[in-house]
């Protein structure tokens, strides 16, 4: 019986997916794990080159008909063994010895359920020092003063099996994104947040071409808009105030002064916020009458 399961979940971005199973296949030796791929209904099947990878690493591909990031990784949980779950993305990297961080840390935290991990991102490139400067403001101003952090995302979040509802459903399938963001406000509803584990470290891609880049942000950020709209309901405060994001601002300041992500990516990510940021706006102008008349809060029953 595996340590660990790690679950990903794929919809068409197999080119991603190679270096994040390369990355897992150096951690083999740190401990037992399996590797469950869940495709959601790609246009094609997983590739021969993905395939070949379970001659090296415990991979399991299973694959559904397409049903949204949420169901594919509840398909995940549902198939899989082992007492600890970890999420990642196609576009996520483990770093050296994340899993046997992560493992100590679990072990010796016996009344957290919840672990999130230290996200980085890609300082060789200049979009990828921008999503490092996103991460790291968002990580430094979400951390609490007992080791907690109200953030939760799936690029790298373990959670114990013993936590997971009996029949699997850990993520609402009515989140088309930003499900890990609703799972959150559940748990924030509960008095629960996940437990941050800074040296477990995983290193999360975006798109290399700032433009693709901006293009994934936008679509993101509409797409994200139906699920802020189900946070709602909750009535959780999940979106930060106007004076938290100038607090955001002086963070990305101080940030950009590192050697390794300097001034311009500043600009950059400043550029990705604010057309995410007009992006969420758009979404609420156009939906806020439809949302508030038609979506039932009964839906955020499977939230966890």
């Amino acid at each position: 019986m595996p340590l660990f399961s790690i679950i990903i979940a794929v919809y068409n971005d197999w080119t991603a997916l190679p270096a994040c199973l390369s990355s897992l296949n150096q951690q083999k030796r740190e401990t037992d794990f399996e590797v469950i791929l869940v495709d959601d209904g790609s246009e094609e099947p997983a590739p021969e080159k993905i395939r070949q990878w379970s001659h090296c690493l415990p991979l399991a591909i299973e694959r559904q008909t397409h049903k949204g990031i949420s169901a594919a990784r509840n398909r995940g949980i549902q198939i899989s063994k082992g007492s600890l779950l970890l999420f990642v993305d196609a576009d996520s990297r483990l770093q050296i010895n994340c899993l046997t961080t992560l493992k100590s840390a679990i072990a010796a935290l016996p009344q957290e359920n919840y672990f999130q991990l230290h996200l980085i991102g890609d300082c060789s490139r200049f979009v990828g020092r921008t999503e490092h400067l996103r991460l790291t403001m968002l990580q430094e101003h979400l951390l609490q003063p007992n080791g907690s952090i109200r953030y939760l995302n799936t690029a790298g979040f373990a959670i114990r099996r013993s936590s997971v509802p009996s029949d699997g459903d850990l993520f609402n399938p009515a989140a088309i994104r930003a499900e890990d963001t609703l799972l959150l406000a559940t748990l924030i509803q509960r008095g629960e947040l996940p437990f941050f584990v800074p040296d477990a470290v995983v290193q999360h891609m975006v798109p290399s071409s700032l433009l693709k880049c901006l293009r994934k942000d936008v679509r993101s950020a509409y797409l994200e808009g139906g699920t802020y709209a189900l946070i709602a309901y909750k009535g959780i405060k999940i979106r930060m105030s106007q004076r938290e994001r100038w607090h955001m601002l002086w963070l990305m300041w101080k940030t950009a002064k590192i050697a390794s992500v300097g001034w311009l990516a500043c600009f950059g990510l400043i550029l990705r916020q604010t057309l995410s940021r007009a992006t969420s706006l758009i979404y609420r102008l156009l939906h806020t009458r439809s949302a508030s008349s038609s979506t039932n809060p009964a839906s955020l029953n499977g939230a966890l």
